[in-house]
C-alpha cells in the first residue's frame, strides 16, 4: 500500500530517509530534534540556540569554533527551548545538525551559518568530498551565511557552492580589553611563539627550522610551542616525534613545549613573545593571530589563506605562497627567518601597528553585528 512518502519528490524522500536514519541511530539527536519541534518562540529576544544542549564556560579548555560560541554565549545565552535563531559554526558542527536545522526551519526559525574552512586534499586527505557534502547541505539550509574571511568565501564557493540565502564576510573577533600589550619585553632574548593545533607535522618542523637558522646566525632566540600535537598516530606519537626533531636539530635549550592551555591563560602567554610565528598554510581566519595583534605581537606568517586579511601590510611580514589545493605549500624556513629578523629590527613600530590593527576586529563590533543579524530573524 502506498504511503504519503511515496508521492514525495525523490530528493525529498532521500533527505527524509537520511534524517530518519540519523534520528534512529542517535537517541541524543532525536531528543534534540524533538525539543526543537516542540520549542516556542521567546517573547523578547533575540534568543539563540547553538544546536547543542550545553556550551563550555569561558574558563573551560576548548579550541577552534567552540571558542567563538563561548564568546557568543556571553552575549546570547544558549536557549534550546525558546529561540528564534539557530546558529551553527562549520568548524564545530554538532551531531545531527542537518536534521535539527531542517526541523528549526519548518518551525519558522532562522538558521545562521558561520562558515570557516572547507575540506580539500592538501589537509583533509581521503574523504574530503563527503565532509564537504555535509557542510554544503548546511550552507544551503542557512538563511544567512557569515564567512570568516574573503578566503573562506572563495574556498566555500569553489568546494561547497554558493549559499541559498544572504551572506557577508565577518572576520573573527578579539576582545581587545582582555588581549592587551604587556610590559616591555626583554630584548636579550628573541621569543617566538608557535600556537594552534598542530595536526600537520610541517607546521612544527618549519618553525623549528626557522629557529635553528636564527640561532646558527647568532640570534639568541627561544621558541614557545603551545597547543596540541596531533599528526601521525595521535597526540602521543606526534609529541614523541616533535621531541626527536628538536634533538635532531640540537635545539633542546631553545624550545619550550607549553602544550594546551585554557583561553584565560592566552594573554599572559602571548605577552611573553616578541613574534608570533604562524606557519600554517591556507589558515582561514585564525583567532590566535588576532589575539597576538591585540597583545602588540607582530606576526611572521605564510602569506596564504585569510591571514593576510588580518595582518595587513603593517603588523607583520608574510612569506609568499602560491595557492594550491592538492598539497600544502610549506613556508621556506630561510625566508621566515629573514622576516623575523626584519620584524626584530623595527619591533616597536611593528608592535604598535599590530595593536592598532587589532581594533578592526574588536569583539564588541562583532557582537553588535550578530545582534543586528539575530534581530532580523524576529521581524
Amino acid at each position: 500500500m502506498a504511503s504519503i512518502r511515496d508521492f514525495l519528490p525523490l530528493p525529498v524522500r532521500r533527505r527524509a530517509g537520511r534524517w530518519r536514519r540519523t534520528l534512529l541511530a542517535s537517541p541524543a539527536v532525536a531528543s534534540r530534534a524533538f525539543s526543537v519541534l516542540t520549542s516556542g518562540r521567546p517573547q523578547v529576544g533575540p534568543a539563540v540556540f547553538y544546536g547543542m544542549p550545553r556550551i563550555p564556560g569561558l574558563g573551560e579548555q576548548t579550541h577552534g569554533g567552540m571558542v567563538k560560541i563561548q564568546r557568543m554565549q556571553a552575549a546570547f545565552p544558549n536557549s534550546p527551548r525558546e529561540f528564534d535563531t539557530l546558529y551553527l559554526v562549520s568548524s564545530c558542527v554538532p551531531e545531527g545538525a542537518a536534521a535539527v536545522a531542517w526541523v528549526a526551519r519548518r518551525r519558522g526559525r532562522r538558521v545562521v551559518w558561520n562558515q570557516n574552512g572547507v575540506a580539500y586534499p592538501a589537509w583533509h586527505g581521503p574523504g574530503w568530498e563527503e565532509t564537504n557534502a555535509a557542510l554544503a547541505r548546511l550552507l544551503r539550509a542557512a538563511d544567512h551565511v557569515l564567512y570568516q574571511s574573503e578566503f573562506c568565501r572563495r574556498a566555500s564557493d569553489l568546494f561547497l557552492g554558493p549559499p541559498s540565502g544572504s551572506w557577508e564576510v565577518l572576520h573573527n573577533p578579539v576582545d581587545t580589553t582582555v588581549f592587551t600589550p604587556g610590559p616591555q619585553r626583554p630584548q636579550r632574548e628573541l621569543v617566538l611563539l608557535l600556537g594552534g593545533t598542530h595536526n600537520q607535522r610541517y607546521r612544527f618542523e618549519s618553525a623549528l627550522l626557522t629557529l635553528a637558522r636564527l640561532v646558527h646566525g647568532g640570534v639568541h632566540a627561544r621558541l614557545l610551542v603551545t597547543g596540541h600535537f596531533g599528526w601521525g598516530g595521535g597526540a602521543d606519537d606526534a609529541a614523541a616525534d616533535a621531541a626527536r626533531l628538536v634533538a635532531r636539530h640540537q635545539m633542546e635549550a631553545h624550545v619550550e613545549i607549553v602544550g594546551p592551555y585554557a583561553q584565560e591563560a592566552a594573554p599572559a602567554l602571548l605577552r611573553r613573545a616578541h613574534v608570533l610565528l604562524h606557519t600554517q598554510y591556507n589558515d582561514c581566519c585564525p583567532g590566535l593571530v588576532l589575539e597576538a595583534l591585540a597583545c602588540g605581537v607582530p606576526v611572521v606568517y605564510s602569506a596564504s589563506g585569510g591571514v593576510p586579511e588580518l595582518v595587513g601590510e603593517e603588523a607583520g611580514i608574510g612569506v609568499p605562497a602560491e595557492l594550491r589545493w592538492d598539497e600544502p605549500v610549506v613556508p621556506n624556513a630561510e625566508a621566515l627567518a629573514e622576516a623575523v629578523v626584519g620584524v626584530r629590527e623595527a619591533w616597536p613600530r611593528f608592535s604598535a601597528a599590530a595593536r592598532t590593527r587589532s581594533a578592526r576586529f574588536d569583539l564588541a563590533a562583532w557582537i553588535a553585528r550578530h545582534r543586528s543579524v539575530f534581530e532580523a530573524a524576529r521581524r
